[in-house]
């Protein structure tokens, strides 16, 4: 019986890990007024930002390829279902 509680914690764990990573990533960071920023991590912060940028365009490129791919497969399923139901009932 404890199998399902295990699997619910470790999701639970995997969810807020992830939350935890997307809070932080997302994060503000400093002004240089606050702090000391030398002309090096000035532009390794606006590669990072670039790097980013990219990162999440392309993201949602795969994502939405995803998604299409999903959606035309569940349309499959449902017709094969369908279908199948069709044929079980016309053999009764």
């Amino acid at each position: 019986m404890g199998g399902w509680r295990i699997k619910l914690v470790f999701l639970l764990v995997v969810y807020f890990a992830g939350f935890a990573t997307a809070i932080y990533s997302l994060a503000p960071v400093p002004d240089s007024e606050s702090c000391q920023v030398d002309e090096k991590s000035e532009k390794s912060l606006m590669y990072s930002a670039l790097n980013s940028d990219e990162f999440a365009q392309s993201f949602s490129a795969v994502m939405r390829k995803c998604i299409g791919f999903g959606k035309k497969t569940t349309c499959r399923i449902s017709r094969f279902i369908k279908q199948k139901l069709d044929e079980r009932q016309t053999d009764k």
